[in-house]
């Protein structure tokens, strides 16, 4: 599908400035997001600007009903990129969005990418933090951590194993989110490097994961 990678890729110029994500050029392959209410029209419009060779896996937990639905087909519709529920034991490939299932908890771990129904944190499963923990714990420098719309504190334990890990964390600006708790939370704990407009994440996201610097954008 034809798509204006250019315009993704010249978004950011490289840069050494002190509030410079990445300025020691390693690629940040390994994306995980979490959102929570607003989170279909948020991601819906993040795929959607995600160029199709973007060379990263992507994992994304959305708090959701425990029924089955056809929400993958959703937000696949206007992806570049194939958006799946896995089942166990997947391989952890570049250019696909695994996206959990209902009641159940997505990990990126040593197996490659795991569906497991453990316990509920923050009162729902898919939580945000199991896979953001288990992404840091075996990715380490390799991990971006993405907190985009949503209430609550799920996702900001995440951040904090991302950051030990050497990863790399931003958030959606709350100013703009539909809901902005969680990507507030996670600035009040000050776990976040950066902080963006959702039209811009993207672009952060394809920038990273060549191993390209950004600027780090706005903090609250």
């Amino acid at each position: 599908m034809p798509s204006n990678n250019n315009a993704n890729r010249s978004t950011f110029k490289q840069s050494q400035s002190p509030g410079t994500l990445n300025s020691e050029g390693i690629k940040r392959d390994v994306v995980v997001i979490g959102a929570s209410a607003g989170g279909v029209a948020a991601l819906t419009e993040l795929f959607a600007a995600l160029p199709p060779d973007t060379p990263a896996a992507i994992g994304v937990v959305l708090h959701r009903s425990t029924n089955p639905s056809g929400l993958a087909e959703v937000l696949g519709r206007h992806s570049h990129l194939p958006v799946i529920e896995p089942d166990n034991h997947n391989q952890l490939r570049h250019g696909i969005i695994y996206l959990a299932p209902p009641d159940q908890h997505l990990l990126f771990n040593g197996d490659g990418v795991v569906v497991r129904r453990g316990p509920k944190e923050h009162s729902t499963r898919p939580a945000i933090d199991p896979l953001f923990r288990s992404a840091a714990e075996t990715y380490g420098e390799r991990v971006l951590g993405v907190q985009l719309t949503g209430c609550g504190e799920d996702g900001v334990s995440g951040l904090l194993h991302i950051n030990a890990g050497a990863g790399l964390a931003i958030a959606q600006d709350p100013a703009e989110a539909y809901m902005p708790y969680m990507p507030l939370n996670a600035m009040r704990f000050d776990d976040v490097t950066g902080v963006f407009p959702l039209k811009d994440i993207a672009s952060v996201i394809f920038a990273l994961a060549t191993g390209r610097a950004v600027p780090g954008g706005k903090r609250h």
